[in-house]
């Protein structure tokens, strides 16, 4: 059997400052994953690790424990492989004060 393979985005040409997440995504199917994040301007200021997290309903949320640097420069691409996280994903930070990223986020999924 062909293993099954999905890429979705999960945030597209999105501003973030302050507190800021991705949408959530069901992935309960997948054995891994792998998240990439690029910066699509150049980023201002001093960006703090994205945090992956999980969630058993899409709602309620926990860190999954990975983390992430944000990219540094414009189109510049960081990326976090994943196994053994449960139903729901999605990718938040908490964007200090005076900073800010515009990202692409995706997420591809593997059976």
């Amino acid at each position: 059997m062909l293993p099954e393979n999905i890429t979705a985005i999960i945030a597209r040409n999105e501003s973030w400052s302050g507190r800021a997440a991705t949408e959530p995504y069901e992935a309960g199917w997948a054995h891994e994953a792998v998240i990439f994040v690029r910066a699509l301007k150049t980023p201002k200021g001093a960006l703090p690790k994205a945090v992956v997290e999980i969630s058993p309903d899409g709602i309620h949320w926990t860190a999954e424990g990975t983390t992430l640097s944000l990219p540094e420069t414009k189109d510049k691409l960081t990326a976090a492989k994943l196994s053994h996280f449960g139903g729901w994903l999605r990718l938040s930070a908490e964007i200090p004060e005076g900073s800010e990223i515009t990202v692409l986020v995706t997420l591809h999924l593997k059976a």
